[in-house]
């Protein structure tokens, strides 16, 4: 048995995903574990990625000011090439797999320490 958790053209925040990148793609896997009320540091991320959050639950704000809570089970559809941070607002220990579409040598994150966090 199969169930489809997801399909979209858009990340969460309503804007179409970019082309697909010219070339060998590298797909990379990451698993983020967040306690409970870190926040996360500016950053962007320059490849298409989503993941699906496992436990806890996370709070994505974009530069904007616009912000989405996504649960346990939830599938997350990142942000590409806009400047966003996660906080974890819940009360336990937040658990999230994500997947990278990208090609070897480019970074799957870019940080943006020069903006503050509130």
């Amino acid at each position: 048995m199969s169930t489809e958790l997801i399909r979209t053209s858009q990340s969460w925040d309503g804007v179409e995903l970019p082309d697909y990148l010219a070339g060998r793609p590298e797909l990379v896997a990451v698993k983020y574990e967040i306690p409970a009320g870190e926040k996360l540091g500016w950053h962007h991320h320059p490849v298409m990625n989503h993941g699906i959050l496992v436990q806890g639950e996370l709070t994505i704000i974009g530069l904007d000011g616009q912000e989405k809570v996504f649960h346990e089970g939830e599938v997350i559809v990142e942000m590409v090439n806009t400047i966003h941070h996660g906080e974890n607002r819940g009360t336990k220990p937040v658990l999230l797999y994500m997947f990278y579409l990208t090609q070897k040598g480019l970074p799957i994150t870019v940080q943006h320490p020069e903006i503050p966090l509130e």
